[in-house]
């Protein structure tokens, strides 16, 4: 299990900003376990913080071309390039304070940031770093821009630059990122403009702290006044950015990134979405990983932890046997403030044979589940057939669901279900599941 990160002791640097040219301080400090990713505007009043996440964003007609969070008054921006550092060396929890409002561009990439959150040394934490994997594509696009983000074992970028300039042919780079890749690959690939659109970028405010060293100007014979790190050291810094802006959605992310020209604004719609996603799942239970040993007796709260269900849709209040792969025995305790007693023939009221077979299918995932082989995999409900309602179900009766597995494949599994009332048979199905990647 890869634990949470921050750093071993505390660092400052100094700098000016790319846009701004303000002069700016920072300071490095370790944080705890649980509460990422910090700004602390240490020159204002009351030093306000500033988390970095997608709800601190600020919209990119703010400051554009960079990424900034914050509000109007209380902001800090260019943070990209400080959260690729962060992203790619997996720092989870810091503190970072800050006398202005922009982050220093440094030389223009995010190796200085990494050199000196690798002299502060990483140290470990005592919880489970929190990971995202993406559940389901997310498409965005704007201006003839494009990124797609699909599941993925592993966190993969695979970006295509494609600019209309003699000096910036067409290019594709694709990574697996980890801390050292990242590193190697990455870190040191430096922001760039092109020279027909340097002085229009500093007459509407922006670039004011960029020059020669800091920024690769790119003219129509190739780079002025420096030399490139990489052949395709543009690709790379597009990637770079990326990076950073992702690591807003507040956790390590797994997923394909495919992106097509992208820059902050599309970026930062991507994040939003996935950001979306990620709460949406994570709200359901899908996203936790919890697997029973065999013969576990599991509580409600643990069923919560297999099965995306939630009230007023969780049939099972308890698993008392289970044999993974196998069989599996569960309960379900009934009183009149059931919801679907107070609507379903309300002056007699039954259970839904319709519900009894739910619960028996709920029963038949975790079953399902349990598996080593089916671990992280969903167990989506595909038929019911041989269906047969002998008795009905009534308020105060204990409802005991008994499955037994038939043909489990990697893609389907096949349960047979009964359900018992004071040990009499009261409903019986055979049911079919597609077994799907979480």
């Amino acid at each position: 299990m890869v634990k949470q990160n921050t750093i071993a002791k505390e660092l400052s640097l100094k700098g000016i900003g790319l846009h701004t040219a303000n002069k700016v301080n920072l300071t490095f400090k370790p944080a705890g376990i649980d509460s990422g990713i910090n700004f602390i505007r240490i020159d204002l009043p009351g030093k306000p913080v500033i988390k970095a996440c997608v709800d601190s964003l600020l919209p990119p007609q703010f400051s554009p071309r960079r990424t900034s969070i914050g509000t109007d008054s209380v902001n800090v921006q260019t943070i990209e390039h400080l959260m690729a550092a962060l992203a790619g060396r997996a720092i989870d929890n810091i503190n970072i304070e800050i006398d202005n409002n922009e982050v220093p561009g440094l030389d223009g990439s995010s190796l200085n940031f990494l050199e000196i959150l690798e002299k502060a040394g990483i140290a470990a934490q005592d919880k489970v770093r929190q990971q995202y994997s993406i559940r389901e594509p997310v498409f965005v696009e704007e201006d003839g821009s494009s990124i797609i983000a699909v599941p993925s074992e592993e966190f993969r970028i695979s970006y295509t630059l494609n600019y209309n300039h003699s000096a910036l042919k067409t290019d594709f780079m694709e990574l697996d990122l980890n801390p050292q890749v990242f590193k190697r690959e990455i870190a040191s690939a430096r922001t760039f403009c092109l020279e027909d659109e340097a002085n229009e970028l500093q007459r509407h405010g922006m670039g004011r702290g960029a020059n020669y060293e800091n920024t690769l100007v790119v003219g129509k014979k190739g780079v002025i006044k420096n030399k490139l790190r990489f052949e395709n050291e543009f690709v790379r810094h597009k990637m770079l950015d990326l990076i950073g802006d992702l690591y807003l959605i507040g956790s390590a992310l797994k997923g394909h990134i495919i992106a097509l020209r992208s820059g902050h604004s599309l970026n930062l719609k991507l994040a939003k979405k996935l950001s979306q996603q990620k709460m949406r799942f994570s709200a359901g239970g899908i996203g936790v990983k919890y697997h029973p040993a065999a013969g576990e007796e599991l509580d409600v709260e643990a069923i919560k932890k297999i099965l995306p269900h939630r009230d007023p849709f969780l049939f099972i209040d308890k698993i008392v046997s289970l044999e993974m792969g196998k069989r599996a025995t569960g309960i379900k305790n009934l009183t009149m403030e059931d919801y679907f007693f107070k609507g379903h023939f309300p002056g007699r009221p039954v259970m839904p044979g319709v519900l009894i077979v739910e619960a028996m299918a709920q029963v038949g995932g975790v079953m399902m589940l349990a598996p080593e082989e089916n671990r992280g995999k969903l167990a989506f409900f595909l038929s019911a057939n041989n269906i047969k309602f002998r008795r009905t179900v009534l308020p105060g009766d204990q409802l005991v669901l008994e499955v037994e597995a038939g043909r489990i494949k990697s893609k389907t599994g096949q349960v047979f279900g009964k359900a018992f009332v004071e040990g009499k048979l009261v409903a019986e199905a055979d049911l079919m599941f597609a077994l799907v990647e979480g």
